[in-house]
């Protein structure tokens, strides 16, 4: 694993961007909290930290904006939650169709901009990539990159450190509901 600071990112970022292109598994910060992804088309990768993650349950993704939403995923109201963007949120829409690997996600999405330069990165790939927190499923999340797993560190391509984050997690809003699932 490369542990990278954000100026040494912004100094080699096409070699990055071209890394993320082809399925690097990497740790960024965002607004909230540290995430681990990758691109979220790719099956293998995805498929690497569902296992490490020990979850079934559908990743979401951060998206290179919000063209991506109206292209890929129902909308079922006016597209009023989109407005919220960017920001600390997760919204939850259905897919159209199949436009992610199947181990990401089949039937519904979770998607994210968030309000941090990491996002311009990500716009920069124009790919999606899989957000979830830096943690095994129910352990805590990552605040810091002092204590990366080593079961983790064996499968990263890279990590950005940008010292310690006091986010929280971001507000999961299911809009074919309304209904808030998390704050």
């Amino acid at each position: 694993m490369h542990l990278i600071t954000k100026d040494e990112l912004h100094e080699r970022k096409r070699e990055f961007i071209e890394k993320i292109r082809n399925g690097a598994i990497f740790i960024y910060p965002t607004d909230t909290i540290y995430g681990v992804g990758c691109n979220a088309l790719l099956d293998e990768p995805v498929k690497k930290i569902r296992e490490w993650k020990q979850r079934t349950n559908p990743f979401s993704i951060i998206i290179p904006d919000t063209k991506w939403v109206e292209a890929n995923c129902k909308i079922p109201t006016k597209g009023e939650w989109l407005k919220k963007l960017p920001g600390p949120y997760t919204l939850i829409y259905p897919l159209k169709k199949q436009v992610i690997s199947k181990y990401a996600s089949e039937k519904t999405i979770g998607i994210r901009i968030p309000k941090h330069w990491v996002s311009e990165l990500i716009a920069e790939a124009g790919v999606p990539i899989i957000t979830t927190s830096v943690n095994i499923k129910g352990e805590i999340p990552l605040f810091s990159l002092e204590n990366i797993q080593p079961t983790l560190k064996a499968f990263l391509d890279f990590a950005i450190d940008v010292g310690k984050l006091k986010g929280k997690a971001s507000q999961v809003i299911d809009c074919t509901t309304g209904e808030t699932l998390r704050t």
